[in-house]
């Protein structure tokens, strides 16, 4: 390890954000009329605009040296080769892994994972079949058609979102319904209208220990037993569990052939790949469950053999810490123009902050400069009558990045051209902005008065040079969104990488598990621990109120 902030490559990267400290965008596309060409690239499906970025080819070249000191390629190497790289937990980190359909060896301490792998993928797709099939049934005899995933974290936002972005590849004869709020109000909703004769229940959860995850599958048992209390295998028959602690979804009563395991080598927040995404495989099929894994895939292979100039992750990547270290940055929206990845932004939430939201470097020490962004956002065109005023109109700056399919699954008069101007409008409106001059010329030819325009003109600037990228995709497809999946993991991986932490660990979210343990003993009278004051009184009330 060396201080990334005192090396040649970094220092010469201050100088240059010194340099372009009076640099507005809208100056730059004036200046070079294939500022477009220069600043883009395609990938797996993927088109890539990132010219609306303060940098010319100058801060491309000394990006990319830092990229090249911080060695992301071998780092890349070694996470797809199984070395391991989650060195807190000690251990490999091979999400990559479970989308690789080619390779037919990738070990772990000497162990060939592959057919493993293999295994649990015929697994899911036996499964896979049959329910869609309407050859699983329930206690009473009738076909399951209701879905209904428990997980939290990575066991429940990817699936969701995942299912949510391909509802147009879905059974439309099955539902499927996504519980993780350990509030019961998540579950009760849910279970609200649904049959339990036709109902099925995986319980995700890479542990089996998670509190939210068992909590709400206590309840789901609970609620399936009140409807079945003469049917001895109802739970053989409406529940599956996805984990890497088959022992502990056995001991919960869990028959072993619903048993669909994953392993400790896929962290949470890259499982949809694995058995934690069988909801996605269920309600899309198995077909266009390989397809999500392929497009993944590919984006693997770009990552893997594209230099770093026209690498889509790295470049990602390079920009991010461009924006977020150099020009003091502090969060980044991100705003699909599609309604199906509404859940996009809070899965990218996770991915990013749980990945990289650490105060500490590998070896042990604290960094001393920021790593990763408040990740925020929300389908375009909802935004624009929302949180977009902040984003024009900024106090601070906040980097964009746009989402947005060229073709709509619904065809419906004019309304994706009016979606897509709309969302290359935003992108422009961002990075040109309003002046004053322009401002005031725009009042006058509207007849305003000199004391009016004089008044209303500040109101109206638009300071512009906000940076922003412009992702295009063909149409929202299972393919497809493998690889923008994939691309954001690589990209946070990469950051990972040149901030010098450990992007798979999570200690932070251990220590409110803990402390939650202790508190629900309080509050249940068993722990006569003195706390802080504050926690004391808010005890005081709740037992007040019961």
């Amino acid at each position: 390890m060396h201080n990334l902030t005192t090396s040649l490559e970094w220092q010469k990267l201050m100088l240059h954000h010194q340099e372009m400290q009076n640099t507005h965008l809208r100056n730059l596309f004036q200046t070079d009329a294939k500022r477009f060409t220069k600043f883009s690239l395609t990938a797996a499906n993927i088109f890539l605009d990132y010219s609306k970025n303060r940098i010319t080819e100058k801060t491309i070249t000394l990006l990319a040296t830092l990229a090249e000191q911080a060695q992301i390629k071998k780092h890349a190497t070694d996470m797809f080769s199984g070395k391991i790289i989650n060195t807190t937990e000690k251990r490999a980190v091979l999400h990559t892994a479970l989308r690789d359909l080619k390779t037919t060896a990738i070990k772990v301490n000497n162990i060939n994972i592959v057919p493993e792998i293999r295994a649990v993928l015929k697994q899911m797709g036996q499964c896979v079949e049959k329910i869609r099939e309407r050859k699983w049934l329930g206690f009473s005899g009738k076909p399951i058609v209701n879905i209904v995933n428990i997980g939290i974290g990575g066991s429940h936002l990817g699936p969701m979102m995942v299912t949510k972005a391909l509802t147009p590849y879905a059974d439309n004869n099955l539902t499927y319904h996504f519980v993780s709020n350990i509030d019961g109000t998540s579950i009760a909703e849910a279970l609200k209208h649904l049959n339990p004769e036709e109902t099925i229940f995986i319980v995700a959860s890479k542990t089996f220990t998670t509190q939210e995850t068992l909590a709400n599958a206590t309840s789901a048992k609970n609620w399936l037993l009140k409807h079945a209390p003469k049917a001895k295998d109802a739970i053989k028959h409406h529940f599956l569990a996805v984990t890497a602690a088959p022992k502990k979804a056995r001991e919960s009563g869990i028959a072993e052939n619903n048993i669909f395991p994953f392993w400790d080598w896929v962290g949470g927040r890259y499982s949809l790949w694995s058995a934690i995404g069988l909801s996605i495989a269920i309600a899309i099929g198995m077909d266009n469950f390989y397809a999500l894994l392929h497009g993944a895939y590919t984006m693997d292979q770009h990552f893997l053999d594209a230099p770093i100039t026209k690498n889509m992750p790295i470049i990602l990547a390079l920009l991010s810490i461009w924006n977020i270290n150099f020009w003091d940055t502090r969060s980044l929206a991100i705003i699909p123009y599609d309604q199906y990845l509404e859940y996009f932004p809070a899965y990218l939430q996770q991915l990013i902050m749980e990945s990289n939201g650490k105060r500490v470097r590998s070896d042990g020490n604290n960094v001393s400069y920021k790593t990763a962004p408040a990740i925020w956002g929300g389908v375009g065109t909802d935004g624009q009558h929302a949180f977009h005023q902040a984003l024009l109109q900024r106090t601070q700056i906040i980097p964009v990045d746009f989402i947005l399919p060229l073709k709509s699954h619904n065809h419906l008069d004019n309304h994706h051209l009016l979606l897509c101007a709309n969302c290359f409008a935003q992108s422009q409106a961002l990075m040109q902005g309003k002046t004053l001059e322009e401002v005031c010329t725009e009042l006058q030819e509207q007849k305003l008065s000199p004391s009016e325009i004089e008044a209303l003109a500040p109101h109206k600037v638009i300071p512009g040079n906000s940076p922003s990228n412009t992702i295009l995709i063909d149409q929202v497809d299972p393919s497809t969104l493998g690889s923008l999946i994939a691309l954001y993991e690589h990209k946070t991986f990469v950051e990972g990488i040149i901030w010098e932490i450990n992007s798979f660990d999570q200690w932070g979210v251990e220590l409110g598990k803990q402390l939650c343990h202790e508190l629900t003993a309080k509050l249940q009278g068993k722990n006569s621990n003195l706390l802080d004051s504050s926690t004391e009184g808010l005890i005081k009330k709740y037992i007040a109120s019961h």
